[in-house]
């Protein structure tokens, strides 16, 4: 008998180490294999999945994951559901500012951009009309690995997964959310389909985060989305190219077309072509080919020329609409917006990871001294200070991006193309002329008066230039115009941000809201 006992406890034993060893390698790594769905998905709780889990993330794309990571870290159980666990391959969401990068040290995923070929940026370079000025950003004060990265977007993304599934208490399945569960005008959890997309599921959990991106089927529940579809990026690689100017991305002030040269790998530059409107020329056709070559082609600095034309014979084209939609959220109780399902911008200065990275830096300190979640109301009210304290980095980032692209394209109208030109001289005049604009931009001084004086300072230095030292009736009517464009540029963006938030946010009742008791 005792033989038979002690035989019994060490296969009970064995069985329970190999059950572990299982389930824990089920964590970390089957939810990254590629088309493949989760085997090891928690059930339980209201006939569903997710028993015990404190917040659902629709998504695991830059937002998702680092939100996933941050809240494991703070010791929240999460549920991440992705549509696809495949590496992502897209031609937007490469370039992270150093301000974006200030806020991965501030998550602790900092590593996230080693082992990935991820290039340091210090600046740019601007061209026109066969004129150049270099833009560096003003890192002096920080450390010396404080910079710019560009790379490719789906290795970031993965590096950003694996963070996150080396929690235990995270948990990322392949998914497809297709609406939200809502019961009394509470969010309780989501519906979604596995991969087969056979089976459908459901999850529950006090708080659920939207993060699934710029084509969100879930964000109108949650927000007035007013999508603004301004032009289309057309992206191409070119290999074993090197670029003028190391360490910097290159923009060219083309007519019609404003062009993006920055590398993505030590062997890789990414090439961006700004196509205005909604619609680009055919590729089947070869329209798109003719355009590139006979238009954009002789606007290309020489150095980059040849091996601009060779990617154009590769044929290797992507497009993608860049959107810009202003924050319009509607408070509810169980669930929140966070990345580009909640707020765009133009991607012309690639802000938008800065913006996410940022706005999780907000949540986490706001979500850190709330216990319990389940009090969904009282939670919801205390999290609209989030929408107050997101403001300086956020409404600094997108209404300059926004008004960059506007001021920076090409235009017929004469008043447009001085204020286009006044912006580049000013640039060129260096000192605070150009460190002032390129903090801002690099999400180094997010200080929305400070955009505003240097937005200011270019209008009155355009007109200078019209009216000094002899001033005519054509210049003088040119200035006016000038300083009428430029307040049609930037007092709609200020206004979708909300001048009292934007500017003076401690006088809104929500920025000293505590949280609640729990």
């Amino acid at each position: 008998m005792a033989d038979q006992f002690l035989l019994g406890i060490v296969t009970a034993s064995i069985l329970v180490f190999l059950l572990l060893i299982r389930f824990r390698g089920c964590r970390r790594k089957a939810h990254l294999a590629p088309g493949k769905g989760s085997s090891c998905s928690i059930r339980a709780g209201k006939g569903g999945a997710g028993a015990g889990t404190d917040v659902i993330i629709v998504g695991a794309g830059v937002a998702g994951s680092a939100l996933a990571y941050t809240l494991g870290k703070d010791g929240r159980r999460v549920h991440v559901i992705e549509r696809d666990l495949s590496e992502p391959d897209r031609i937007v969401g490469e370039l992270l500012l150093p301000g974006g990068y200030l806020k991965l040290l501030e998550l602790g995923l900092e590593d996230c951009v080693d082992e990935i070929d991820a290039q340091r940026i210090i600046g740019y370079v601007l061209y026109k009309d066969e004129k150049s000025t270099r833009l560096t950003y003003p890192l002096e004060k920080y450390h010396e690995d404080v910079a710019g990265r560009s790379f490719r977007n789906g290795r970031f993304v993965q590096r950003m997964r694996e963070k996150a599934i080396s929690l235990h208490n995270v948990q990322l399945e392949q998914g497809t959310v297709t609406s939200l569960i809502e019961e009394n005008g509470t969010v309780e959890g989501v519906v979604y389909k596995t991969n087969s997309g056979e089976e459908q599921r459901k999850a529950f959990a006090p708080l659920t985060i939207v993060c699934d991106g710029a084509f969100s089927n879930l964000r109108r529940t949650l927000c007035s989305p007013k999508v603004d579809v301004p032009s289309c990026f057309v992206g191409m690689v070119l290999e074993k190219c090197q670029l003028s100017f190391p360490n910097r991305g290159h923009i060219i002030l083309g007519d019609p077309s404003i062009t993006l040269f920055y590398p993505i790998s030590s062997t890789e530059v990414r090439c961006l072509v700004d196509v205005p409107g909604n619609k680009i020329p055919s590729v089947a056709n070869g329209e798109m080919t003719n355009f590139l070559k006979t238009v954009v082609a002789p606007q290309v600095p020489t150095e980059l020329h040849d091996p601009f034309i060779e990617a154009i014979d590769k044929g290797s084209f992507r497009s993608m609409p860049n959107k810009s939609m202003p924050a319009a959220p509607h408070p509810t109780p169980g669930a929140l917006l966070l990345g580009d399902a909640f707020n765009m911008r133009h991607p012309l200065t690639g802000g938008g990871m800065t913006v996410a990275l940022s706005d999780i830096v907000v949540l986490r300190d706001l979500l850190r001294p709330i216990a319990d979640l389940h009090h969904a109301s009282s939670v919801c009210k205390y999290l609209e200070s989030f929408y107050i304290l997101r403001k300086p980095v956020a409404s600094t980032i997108n209404t300059l991006s926004d008004a960059l692209y506007q001021v920076f394209r090409a235009s017929s109208d004469r008043a447009r193309s001085e204020m286009r030109q006044a912006y580049f001289d000013y640039l060129c005049v260096g000192g605070v002329n150009s460190s002032g604009p390129i903090s801002l931009l690099a999400g180094l001084n997010p200080r929305p008066v400070s955009l505003m004086a240097h937005f200011l300072a270019v209008v009155i230095y355009g007109v200078g230039r019209l009216i000094f030292p002899f001033p005519s009736l054509e210049n003088m009517w040119i200035g006016a115009r000038l300083i009428f464009n430029a307040s049609g540029i930037i007092c709609p963006l200020i206004k979708a941000e909300g001048i009292r938030k934007m500017f003076f946010p401690a006088t809104v009742p929500e920025y000293y809201r505590g949280p609640p008791s729990n």
